[in-house]
């Protein structure tokens, strides 16, 4: 894999460590309430969805890093991460909001595009 592909996997990986620590740490915190536009009220009720949201986004970083880490003989893994990725970005955009697709599935999309036409 060339510097973009890294690149470009580590970005997808980063990003959901950042939803990972959004979902499960900072949900309830004016911060997360923010990001997600809640009420203090609905972040406490939801708290515990939040957090099993933000450990299946960790275990998609963690499958892309593992991916990494394989080196060349880990593309199937990456592939299959990236695609489970854009699965739940446009489960997220058709059920949720739009804006999910732009900030999850795109970035994972491009991320599989320049890998398999490289």
């Amino acid at each position: 894999m060339n510097i973009l592909q890294i690149l470009l996997i580590s970005i997808v990986a980063l990003l959901h460590i950042g939803f990972m620590i959004l979902e499960m740490i900072l949900w309830e915190r004016p911060a997360g309430r923010r990001i997600f536009g809640t009420t203090k009220e609905f972040a406490a009720s939801s708290r515990k969805l939040a957090m099993n949201q933000g450990l299946y986004n960790g275990f998609l970083a963690a499958g892309l890093i593992w991916g990494l880490f394989l080196g060349p003989s880990g593309l199937h893994v990456i592939y299959f991460f990236l695609i489970c990725v854009v699965i739940a970005g446009i489960f997220g955009a058709a059920t949720v909001n739009r804006r999910i697709f732009w900030v999850q599935a795109a970035p994972a999309l491009i991320a599989f595009a320049v890998i398999y036409y490289s």
